[in-house]
């Protein structure tokens, strides 16, 4: 089952924005950053987007963007339930 982003605990760090946007501010803000292809899986969500898309580690949270349509692309912050190792794991630090 897809995980629903409304029903986790998130911050939006920035909104409605245009997603090259979007992701330059993830690679500004987060000192870590990994790059993965549309269609990676994180916290049960199918990230979508123009490749490379960034996530960003910062402390024991992920930032990603979310794209919801007709409403634009979001920062989100969320915690990181044992995704940032993974992440660390198997992704290239850029």
């Amino acid at each position: 089952m897809a995980a629903c982003v409304e029903e986790m605990d998130y911050e939006i760090l920035l909104s409605r924005r245009p997603i090259n946007e979007c992701s330059k501010f993830i690679q500004k803000r987060c000192r870590e950053v990994y790059f993965v292809d549309p269609g990676f899986k994180i916290l049960g969500l199918h990230l979508i987007g123009v490749p490379p898309i960034p996530i960003g580690i910062e402390d024991e949270h992920v930032v990603i963007i979310y794209v919801k349509p007709c409403h634009g692309a979001f920062v989100l912050k969320l915690p990181g339930d044992g995704e940032i190792e993974r992440i660390r794991s198997e992704l290239k630090k850029s």
